[in-house]
């Protein structure tokens, strides 16, 4: 296949040939006379023709270039119809998430009534899968995951910071008070596997008591289990909103510590669909603002 010209320089020839004029051709491709005329030049010195003529104050195209700049033209139209067609595909095509389970079982329903009242929320497939999807074979537009907010291939946006605290029912909470942190060393604690409390204890400079009562790797098995008054749990407060709301479960102090890990909204920065993913990330994190004020100090 012959090497066409570069593009520009055949959008200057259309622009020049259209307008009969390379200042005016400039202001539309909001470049420089000097650069029309530039790529005018080169475009003349790859083909081997003259393409204008001057006459007066207007740039008159020969012949041939006037049947080449309509060729451009027409390739043009081509272009900017596929491009039309390509960004009306991405308003129609559902906006893909993948969601994280627990995101997705705790934080999002309260909410899904207000964002489907929303333009943000218009158009959606909402996945909940315990795997971490790729953007690239699996069709998926935007995603919440849990962690440090560093993935290869994919824009993140903390979507809320996490603060570990005890929480307990609201009868243990009568039955074993705590007035600070080191109450707890003697108290009955159920554990989380990749939470362990040994991170609270270190915080408040204590040391750790050994392993002992209920261990989970499930948050929801462990958070229950509180809910039951079996004992003290380590919650991460993103997604203590329900168990608040409904009293199931209270804090015994207000003690927190920062956590390194959070949810975070991910996204490819090339998607055809930013518009519609910025709109719904812009949702989201002004829900999660909103949530924090509301529960925070609870």
């Amino acid at each position: 296949m012959r090497r066409l010209p570069p593009f520009f320089a055949l959008r200057a020839l259309e622009a020049a040939a259209r307008h009969r004029s390379y200042s005016r051709a400039a202001q539309e491709l909001a470049v420089t006379h000097g650069a029309v005329s530039q790529q005018i030049r080169r475009l003349e010195a790859e083909l081997g023709a003259r393409l204008f003529e001057r006459r007066g104050n207007a740039m008159v195209p020969t012949p041939a270039a006037e049947r080449l700049a309509g060729g451009v033209g027409r390739g043009l139209d081509v272009l900017q119809n596929a491009v039309a067609e390509f960004a009306q595909g991405a308003e129609r095509d559902p906006l893909v998430i993948s969601l994280d389970p627990q995101f997705a079982n705790r934080w999002l329903p309260s909410r899904l009534g207000r964002l489907l009242a929303d333009p943000a929320g218009a158009n959606l497939e909402i996945r909940v899968e315990e795997r971490r999807a790729d953007f690239v074979t699996d069709g998926v537009d935007l995603g919440v995951r849990y962690g440090a907010g560093v993935w290869e291939g994919v824009e993140a946006h903390r979507l809320f910071r996490e603060t570990l605290f005890p929480v307990c029912s609201p009868m243990f909470a009568r039955t074993h008070p705590v007035s600070g942190p080191e109450d707890l060393l003697t108290a009955p604690l159920i554990h989380h596997g990749h939470r362990p409390w040994r991170l609270w204890f270190e915080a408040f400079g204590l040391p750790t008591p050994p392993q002992q009562g209920l261990l989970f790797d499930d948050s929801v098995m462990l958070l229950d289990a509180a809910s039951q008054g079996l004992g003290f749990a380590l919650a991460r407060s993103g997604l203590m909103e329900p168990y608040f709301e409904t009293g199931r479960l209270v804090r015994p102090l207000e003690d927190g510590i920062a956590s390194d890990l959070g949810f975070f909204i991910v996204w490819r920065a090339d998607s055809r669909k930013l518009v519609r993913i910025t709109a719904l990330r812009d949702w989201l994190v002004a829900e999660a603002v909103e949530a924090a004020g509301q529960t925070e100090g609870v």
